[in-house]
């Protein structure tokens, strides 16, 4: 692992989240051991110490009721006694002549407390390793009494639990640390690729996506959000690439024909040909004026800034009121309209844009439907949803063109011609995503059939 990344794994929240598992680990497992030991080695030795303080006791009184020479026979019969612990012990004079003993040895000075002997024996050459825990009492003649049990087993208990603990603890917290460690830098290999990612789209490369690992985990269910994310970006910005292009297209044929009528307008030499010039740069000015309008429409509408709000909306009565607004001109072009709209039909909407959408796409159909066509308009609620359907006998829509129609200024080759602004179709799907609802185009053999569902 390089230094930089060693750096930045040591200074990663995986790091630091994994040091404190560690201690919380190694706080545990310490707790753990503690009471093992508490349990196994200290109560154990606290109540060995308790024995032996009392088998003192008692042998004090047999000292002071019965005479020494009891005493002497007392701890003789202690010493040869069948019990689980060996017992031990030394009767000391006060000149410091021995009077009888079965340790080996034991402390210049008196005991106070309780205190562990070595009291390790020899047999035929080989050594008996005993754990004396004694206790020391003064008689009335000066003599030291000290008395004692075998807590070898203990001892060894003790000692296994204090270098075991500490060594498993040890061992314990290395290979935490070193887990820490390596799952810091797994996640940082992670991590870094998303970072490289992200950078590479900064750098303006829309079309990087962060690796899979196929693993299925968290990090491939992020990569993947994540390259969703970047796919609806490319598209986003590939769309305004278009619209850009496409209103710089759209905007250059009227600009320039503006141009050219104030050109000639100075030129002019008499009054009507300045006064059909001047109409010429005005009809070619409020063509400008309606494409700015339809954009800032268009703009206001997605970002919601134009929305006024839901409120319950009659939309059989709207849908009806929309055929009649368009009937005069679907008669100048020899059409019928005929309605089918279910009563009653009601939604949460904003009306004066769900009218304006309505209102644009039969003013499509009437457009591009042809002479003496047909326009069916049909409204329904089925399972919960409403649906609207208005179609016409025109030419259709190719499906290759099905989606990009809805792109601002996009047009038909075949109706590049004709008066419009290739802002409609946009501005109707911006209404529609607007109330959550669905924009489908297909085919109404032959014709074309725009279904809206809500």
């Amino acid at each position: 692992m390089s230094g930089g990344r060693l750096r930045r794994v040591l200074r990663s929240l995986t790091f630091r989240l994994g040091l404190i598992y560690v201690a919380l680990f190694v706080t545990s497992l310490a707790l753990l051991f503690g009471t093992a030991w508490w349990i196994g080695v200290h109560r154990p030795m606290t109540a060995e110490a308790d024995r032996v303080r009392a088998e003192a006791a008692a042998l004090v009184r047999v000292d002071a009721d019965e005479g020494r020479a009891a005493l002497i026979r007392a701890l003789d019969r202690r010493r040869e006694g069948t019990g689980k612990t060996r017992a031990f012990h030394a009767l000391v004079g006060s000149g410091g002549v021995v009077a009888t003993a079965n340790l080996p040895s034991w402390p210049r000075e008196q005991i106070a407390g309780w205190q562990l002997l070595e009291a390790d024996l020899y047999f035929e050459g080989q050594e008996i390793d005993f754990e004396a825990l004694v206790v020391e009492r003064r008689l009335a003649d000066g003599a030291r009494l000290i008395v004692g049990r075998d807590v070898e087993e203990i001892d060894d208990r003790d000692e296994m639990f204090t270098l075991n603990s500490a060594w498993m603890i040890a061992i314990a917290a290395l290979l935490a640390v070193g887990g820490s460690l390596a799952m810091g830098a797994a996640i940082s290999r992670r991590i870094d690729a998303v970072t490289r990612t992200a950078r590479h789209v900064m750098a303006g490369s829309l079309t990087e996506r962060i690796p899979l690992r196929g693993t299925g985990d968290d990090f491939d269910e992020l990569a993947e959000t994540l390259n969703l994310m970047l796919g609806r970006i490319e598209e986003a910005v590939e769309s305004v690439r278009r619209v850009s292009d496409n209103v710089a297209h759209e905007l250059r044929t009227p600009l320039a024909r503006l141009h050219a009528d104030l050109d000639e307008l100075r030129t002019a030499d008499n009054d009507a040909e300045r006064e059909r010039l001047a109409e010429q740069a005005v009809a070619e000015a409020e063509r400008l004026q309606a494409i700015f309008d339809a954009l800032l429409r268009i703009a206001r509408i997605e970002s919601g800034r134009h929305f006024a709000g839901t409120k319950p909306v009659d939309l059989s009565l709207l849908l009806a009121d929309a055929v009649e607004l368009h009937g005069p001109d679907a008669e100048d072009h020899a059409q019928t309209i005929a309605a089918r709209i279910a009563p009653g039909l009601t939604m949460e909407a904003d009306r004066n844009l769900l009218f304006q959408a309505i209102s644009n796409l039969l003013d499509n159909a009437v457009k591009y439907g042809g002479e003496g066509g047909s326009i069916r308009v049909e409204a329904d609620a089925v399972d919960g949803r409403i649906r609207v359907a208005i179609s016409d006998r025109g030419p259709g829509i190719a499906p290759a063109y099905r989606e990009r129609v809805k792109e601002r200024f996009f047009r038909l080759p075949e109706t590049a011609g004709r008066p419009g602004t290739g802002l409609g179709l946009a501005l109707v799907a911006a209404i529609v995503a607007l109330h959550e609802g669905r924009m489908e185009i297909g085919d109404a053999a032959p014709g074309t059939k725009v279904v809206l569902t809500f």
